[in-house]
């Protein structure tokens, strides 16, 4: 039986990714790392054909499908279970027809027309919240007010949304954002960090935290991509602690690492 939290390893097949730079772009590439995570430990290998930093260019859905195409049927053969990480809805139906068992959209699925084969799908639907509604992140100010609130609107509007279109509310998955897509302000995504038990309770249904190597970290420690393992571990442990139930992370070995260890001191304190 699998641990709780599930992780979801990252695989960027992109040429503009902040955090490899390109060094899964090549299918072959991309497919001998999905399959180094899922053996560090990964339950989940989320493929992303387009990146969606504040910097990247953005990716028609005709050269995502390009990129994700061979991966994806790799993947799928060799049993692995695959999250796909668009918000396009022509990838998306790809995805779908290919075997994906997840969708992952920083958009929240805000595209309406594709609903309905959304309904008729059986994949987990990963909603994700962003200050900036559509497209990708950039460096706008979080909105006033109650950042957790702000989340919690846009959540009850999309769920309704979903549900009215036929998706079951037990497919939905919520990620409240993270960096960028909260705003430029490391305090930002600190206070959602600390406050995910608000989110847990409110809506009843499970968390994805995505916070590895990401810039409010890096804000803190002085790290580059690169040198931000210790950080993202200790942020993603803290999400566990606050109740997230998947983890989206670009090194599973350590957090399966860390989660075995706490698991084996569970009762013992």
């Amino acid at each position: 039986m699998f641990q709780c939290p599930l992780i979801f390893g990252i695989v960027n097949i992109t040429p503009d990714s902040f955090s490899d730079g390109g060094k899964y772009f090549a299918p072959d590439a991309a497919i001998a790392h999905a399959r180094r995570l899922v053996a560090d430990g990964a339950h989940v290998v989320d493929l992303g054909p387009a990146s969606s930093n504040p910097d990247a260019t953005p990716v028609p859905p005709e050269e995502e499908i390009r990129r994700l195409a061979p991966v994806l049927e790799a993947l799928a053969a060799d049993g692995i279970a695959v999250s796909v990480d668009s918000f396009q809805p022509e990838t998306q139906a790809h995805a779908l027809v290919h075997g994906a068992r997840y969708l992952n959209d920083i958009q929240g699925f805000n595209e309406a027309h594709f609903h309905p084969a959304l309904a008729a799908s059986d994949a987990r639907l990963i909603v994700m919240h962003s200050i900036q509604g559509r497209g990708n992140a950039d460096r706008r100010a979080a909105p006033e007010g109650d950042i957790v609130e702000h989340i919690c609107r846009f959540f009850e509007a999309r769920i309704a949304r979903l549900e009215r279109a036929g998706v079951a509310r037990d497919r939905l998955i919520l990620d409240p954002g993270m960096g960028f897509f909260l705003g430029p302000t490391p305090e930002t995504s600190f206070e959602v960090l600390a406050r995910l038990g608000e989110l847990k309770s409110r809506f009843g249904l499970p968390l994805l935290v995505s916070v590895s190597r990401k810039s409010f970290l890096r804000a803190v420690t002085g790290r580059s991509p690169q040198e931000a393992g210790a950080a993202s571990l200790a942020a993603e442990l803290l999400a566990t602690t606050g109740g997230a139930d998947y983890i989206r992370t670009h090194e599973p070995g350590p957090l399966a690492d860390a989660l075995a260890v706490r698991a084996a001191l569970k009762g013992r304190q």
